[in-house]
């Protein structure tokens, strides 16, 4: 009596390459970084690089606001809800990161008279230089969206009538 052997159906034959490779990723020695190193990975919430971001652009001389006409109203409304909690620094900043790049889109109102090439390309560099110096990221692109741009009579009576009006 002899055995037969029976061959591997096809799933049977992917499932041990996969199992194979996998094996073989794990054996490989990993490109060691700031932040993947021999004792272990650190990983970044999106939330965080946007947060950075956002911080770093609102330090920009020129920035008057984050983000579009709606997200401002929206925020502004939030506000004059008792309790309601402090702005937040990521609002007009979208994050798209990997295990070791990002790229960041931010959306800003400048001011009336500031050159928007030159506070786009302030933006780009505040941005660049805070992210990868708080996270260890590489960015590979800032998009500057300008959504509007602020006139100094926009402070006007507006604001302060709608002030006081909710008083």
């Amino acid at each position: 009596m002899s055995q037969s052997v029976v061959p591997a159906t096809g799933e049977e034959r992917r499932q041990a390459q996969a199992q194979a490779a996998k094996y073989a990723e794990r054996n490989q020695p990993k490109e060691l970084d700031a932040l993947h190193t021999e004792h272990g990975d650190t990983t970044i919430a999106d939330g965080v690089v946007a947060k950075i971001a956002g911080i770093a652009a609102r330090d920009v001389s020129g920035v008057y606001a984050m983000g579009n006409a709606a997200r401002r109203a929206i925020g502004n409304l939030a506000q004059r809800i008792p309790g309601s909690t402090q702005p937040s620094v990521s609002g007009g900043v979208s994050v798209e990161k990997g295990e070791r790049e990002t790229a960041i889109d931010i959306s800003v109102v400048i001011e009336y008279g500031a050159s928007v090439v030159t506070v786009s390309e302030q933006i780009r560099e505040n941005v660049i230089s805070a992210v990868e110096h708080g996270t260890g990221l590489d960015v590979v692109s800032v998009d500057v969206n300008v959504s509007d741009v602020h006139l100094p009579d926009e402070d006007g009576d507006s604001s302060s009538s709608s002030d006081d009006d909710l008083r």
